[in-house]
C-alpha cells in the first residue's frame, strides 16, 4: 500500500487549512488538530526516515491544517486522559457505521493505520507521544506567535518496535532492547513496558498463579511495582487495582488490599467495563458485587461487624435488582460469617444448600454442604453419615468437573479421619491425593497441587511421620512444603505450625522443656488455643502446679466459648494429671468420667482410649489394679492399630504396672513379672525409636527392679548401665515414677 504522505504529497484539492470532502471521501471537514495528532503519530511509527524534501513536501502540506492551537492547547495543558479520549471517541471507519470517513477512502485507511500504531503502544511509549505533543507545543507555539513549524524529528522518536509491519515476538524483542527515555520519565521506573495486550495477560497470568501456585507467581514487593508502573500510566486500569487487592491480601496488607479492592469498582462502575451488562444494570450489578467483596475482605481479617454491613448492604441491592445468583453468594458468605463468629449456622447453611441446588449452582451446593460436614463432625456426628455426604459431593463434583472442590473434600476427608483416630485411614486418603493423576495440566503450565488443600494434606503426612518416630521422612516433607509454599505465600503458616508442634513434642519427650519453652510463643502466635495449651503442659512439667492450673482454666472457657471439644478434653486430661501431683487420684476421677462421656459423643476414638489409660492409671494407683488391667484392654486395640509410638508405649508401660501390681499377691507371682518383663521390652523399643529418652529412663529402670527381683544379674546389670547413660543425658527427674503414667 502506498504511503500515506504520498498520498498526502500529490493532492491538489488541499486549500486554505480544509481538506474537501470529495477527495477523502469525508461528509465533513476532518478537525484540523487531530490531523496533526495523527501526522505526528504516524511520523513515529514509519519505518524508513524520510528524505529533507518529502519531510519539506508534506510540511508544506499540514501547515495550514495546524491553524488551530486552542484545540491542540485544550490536550497539551491537561492530563495524558485527555489525548486517551481523543483516541477513545475518533471515529472508526471500519467498526463504526457511522464514522465520518470512508473505509475505503485515504483517511480511512489513514486512520486506520494510526489507531493500529496507538493501540500497539506500550504505557512508556504513549506516554513518549504525549511528552512529544508537549514538547513541540512549548517549542513551537509558546514561543512563536505565528503558526508553528513541524517538530523536528529526533533519532530516538524512531521507535522501530511501533512498526505495524513487525512481528508481536519481535516488538518485544526490541522493548527489551529499548534505550533510557530522555523525557521526565526515565524508562528504570519502568520495570518491563508493555502494551495493552500484553499488560492484559500479565495480570491474568499473575492472577491465575496467586490462586493455584504462588510459589511462581511475583514476589509481593516487586509484584506490587509493576502494578504501581502500569498505574502510573493508566490509573483507570481496574483490573490492575484488582491484582493490587489480591496482592495485598497475600501478606495481609488491610489498607492496601481495601484501597485496591473499592478503586477496582470505582473504576469498573464509572467505565461500565462489569464484562456482563452496562448503563443502569451494569451499574447496580457492579455495586452489589462490590459490596459483596468487601464483606469477604472483612471476612478475611476477621472484622466481623464490618462485614456483617457490607453483607447487608450487598443483599439489599441484591434484592432490588432480584438477582439470585448474587444472592446465593451472600448467603454463602452469612452462614460463614456466623460459623467465624462461633454461632450455630447450620439452618443458614441447610437452606442455601437447598436454595443453590434450586438455581443450578452446583459449586455453592457442594460447599455448603462441605461446610455442613465439617459442622457434623465437631458436633458429634457419626463418621458414616459425615463420609455417605462427601460420597455425595464427590459425585457432583466429578459429574461437573469441580477439580478444586475434589481435591478440598479428600482433604477433608483427611482430616476427619485424623480427628477420629483413624491414622491408617487418614494416610490413605492423603495418599490418594497426593497420586490423583486426573488433574490435567492447566494454564501457564500450572498444575492445581499448590492449594490449600495440599498443604492441608501435606501437614497430616508430616505430624503422621513424626508420630511413628520417622523425623527424617517428615523433615523431608516439612523441606518440601517449605519449598512449595514459601514463607510469604497465605498457606504457609500451615506448615509453620505444623513444624513447631512437631518440634515441641520432640523437645517434650526428650525431657529437655527448656528448649521446648521458646516454641510456645511461636505456637501462640499462629494459634492462640495450641498456644495456650502447650504454655500449660510446660508449666506443669516444671512443677508450676498453680500457674499451669491457671492457664488450663483460662484455656477451657475459651474452648467451651468456641465449642472446640477436642481441645476441652484434652484439658481436662491434662488437669487431671495437675491432680495426680498432689495424690488427688480420686478427685480426678469425675473429670476424666466427663472426658471419656464426651469423647464417645464425639466419636473422638484416639481421646477415648487416652482418657482410659488415665482412668487405668488411677485406678491402679488407688489399689485397684484388676479393674485397671481389664478397662486397659478396651483401649489397646485402637493404640496399637491407630495410635502414635508414644500412645503405644505408654499403654504397654501401664500395662507392665498393672501386671507387677497383680503378681504380688499371687502364688505365680514368677510368671507375672516374666510378662512384665516382655511388656517391657515392647515398651523400651517404641520410646527407642520415637527417641523419648525421658521415658526410656523410666522403663530401664522398671527393667533392672524386675530382673533383680527375677534374679536376672546379667539383665539386670545391662538394664542399670542403659538407665545411668540416659539419666546422665538428661535432667534430674522432676516427680515421683509413681505419680505419672
Amino acid at each position: 500500500m502506498a504511503s500515506v504522505h504520498e498520498s498526502l504529497y500529490f493532492n491538489p484539492m488541499m486549500t486554505n487549512g480544509v481538506v474537501h470532502a470529495n477527495v477523502f471521501g469525508i461528509k465533513d471537514w476532518v478537525t484540523p488538530y487531530k490531523i496533526s495528532v495523527l501526522v505526528l503519530l504516524d511520523e513515529m511509527t514509519i519505518s524508513k526516515r524520510m528524505t529533507l524534501l518529502e519531510r519539506r513536501r508534506l510540511n508544506k502540506l499540514i501547515l495550514p491544517l495546524q491553524q488551530v492551537p486552542p484545540q491542540l492547547h485544550m490536550m497539551v495543558v491537561g492530563e495524558l486522559k485527555d489525548m486517551e479520549s481523543f483516541f477513545d471517541t475518533l471515529p472508526n471507519p471500519f467498526s463504526d457505521a457511522e464514522s465520518e470517513a470512508s473505509k475505503t477512502s485515504v483517511v480511512g485507511l489513514f486512520m486506520r493505520h494510526m489507531l493500529l500504531a496507538y493501540n500497539k503502544l506500550s504505557f512508556s511509549q504513549v506516554y513518549k507521544l504525549y511528552t512529544a505533543l508537549q514538547r513541540y507545543y512549548d517549542d513551537c507555539l509558546g514561543s512563536q506567535p505565528g503558526p508553528p513549524t513541524a517538530p523536528p524529528v529526533d533519532a530516538d522518536m524512531e521507535l522501530s518496535e511501533m512498526e505495524l509491519t513487525s512481528t508481536e515476538d519481535g516488538a518485544e524483542g526490541k522493548m527489551d532492547k529499548e534505550e533510557p527515555d530522555a523525557g521526565p520519565m526515565q524508562y528504570s521506573e519502568l520495570l518491563c513496558p508493555l502494551s495493552q495486550k500484553q499488560a492484559e495477560y500479565f495480570l491474568a497470568r499473575q492472577a491465575y498463579l496467586l490462586k493455584n501456585d504462588e510459589n511462581k507467581a511475583l514476589k509481593p514487593a516487586a509484584l506490587q511495582e509493576e502494578l504501581n508502573n502500569m498505574l502510573k500510566f493508566n490509573p483507570d486500569f481496574a483490573e490492575a487495582h484488582y491484582l493490587s487487592y489480591l496482592n495485598s491480601m497475600r501478606v495481609q496488607d488491610v489498607f492496601i488490599s481495601t484501597h485496591s479492592l473499592l478503586h477496582y469498582f470505582d473504576r469498573l462502575i464509572l467505565t461500565g467495563g462489569d464484562g456482563k451488562s452496562n448503563g443502569d444494570e451494569g451499574y447496580g450489578r457492579s455495586l452489589r458485587y462490590a459490596a459483596l467483596n468487601l464483606a469477604a475482605l472483612h471476612c478475611r481479617f476477621g472484622h466481623y461487624q464490618q462485614a456483617e454491613l457490607a453483607l447487608q448492604e450487598a443483599i439489599r441491592i441484591a434484592q432490588e435488582s432480584n438477582d439470585h445468583v448474587c444472592l446465593q453468594h451472600c448467603l454463602s458468605w452469612l452462614y460463614t460469617l456466623e460459623q467465624m463468629k462461633g454461632s450455630d449456622s447450620s439452618v443458614l447453611t441447610e437452606d442455601s444448600v437447598k436454595m443453590a441446588a434450586h438455581f443450578g449452582l452446583p459449586y455453592l451446593a457442594s460447599l455448603g454442604i462441605q461446610s455442613l460436614v465439617q459442622q457434623g463432625a465437631t458436633g458429634g456426628k457419626a463418621a458414616n453419615m459425615l463420609m455417605d455426604a462427601l460420597k455425595d459431593t464427590d459425585i457432583l463434583h466429578w459429574k461437573h468437573s469441580l477439580s478444586e472442590l475434589i481435591d478440598i473434600s479428600l482433604a477433608q476427608t483427611t482430616s476427619i479421619w485424623r480427628m477420629y483416630g483413624k491414622s491408617t485411614m487418614a494416610l490413605q486418603c492423603a495418599q490418594v491425593l497426593l497420586n490423583m493423576n486426573s488433574l490435567e495440566q492447566v494454564d501457564f503450565g500450572v498444575q492445581q497441587n499448590n492449594t490449600e488443600a495440599f498443604a492441608v494434606v501435606l501437614c497430616h503426612l508430616a505430624e503422621l511421620h513424626a508420630e511413628q518416630g520417622l523425623f527424617g521422612a517428615s523433615s523431608e516433607i516439612l523441606k518440601h512444603l517449605k519449598e512449595r509454599f514459601p514463607p510469604h505465600t497465605q498457606h504457609a503458616k500451615l506448615w509453620m505450625l505444623c513444624d513447631l508442634k512437631i518440634q515441641f513434642e520432640r523437645a517434650m519427650n526428650d525431657g529437655k522443656y527448656h528448649l521446648a519453652e521458646p516454641h510456645v510463643a511461636a505456637i501462640a502466635a499462629l494459634d492462640q488455643m495450641e498456644g495456650l495449651y502447650r504454655k500449660g503442659l510446660v508449666m506443669k512439667a516444671q512443677n508450676q502446679t498453680t500457674d499451669a492450673y491457671r492457664v488450663l482454666q483460662r484455656l477451657q472457657l475459651l474452648c467451651e466459648k468456641t465449642k472446640c471439644t477436642e481441645m476441652i478434653i484434652r484439658v481436662m486430661l491434662t488437669t487431671a494429671e495437675l491432680h495426680w501431683e498432689s495424690s488427688g487420684f480420686s478427685t480426678a476421677l469425675p473429670l476424666l468420667l466427663q472426658a471419656l462421656v464426651l469423647a464417645r459423643q464425639h466419636h473422638l476414638q484416639a481421646l477415648a482410649s487416652e482418657t482410659i489409660l488415665h482412668l487405668a492409671f488411677s485406678q491402679l494407683m488407688l489399689g485397684v489394679p484388676e479393674q485397671a488391667l481389664n478397662i486397659l484392654h478396651e483401649a489397646m486395640e485402637p493404640i496399637l492399630a491407630h495410635g502414635a509410638l508414644l500412645d503405644k508405649g505408654r499403654a504397654l508401660l501401664l500395662v507392665a504396672k498393672c501386671q507387677m501390681a497383680v503378681s504380688g499377691g499371687r502364688e505365680d507371682r514368677r510368671t507375672g513379672l516374666e510378662q512384665a518383663v516382655q511388656t517391657l521390652d515392647e515398651a523400651a523399643a517404641y520410646f527407642s525409636r520415637m527417641g523419648c529418652k525421658d521415658r526410656l529412663r523410666d522403663t530401664h529402670y522398671l527393667q533392672a527392679r524386675l530382673h533383680h527381683a527375677l534374679g536376672h544379674t546379667a539383665q539386670r546389670n545391662e538394664c542399670a548401665l542403659l538407665f545411668r547413660m540416659v539419666d546422665q543425658e538428661l535432667p534430674p527427674a522432676r516427680a515421683n515414677l509413681a505419680n505419672r503414667l
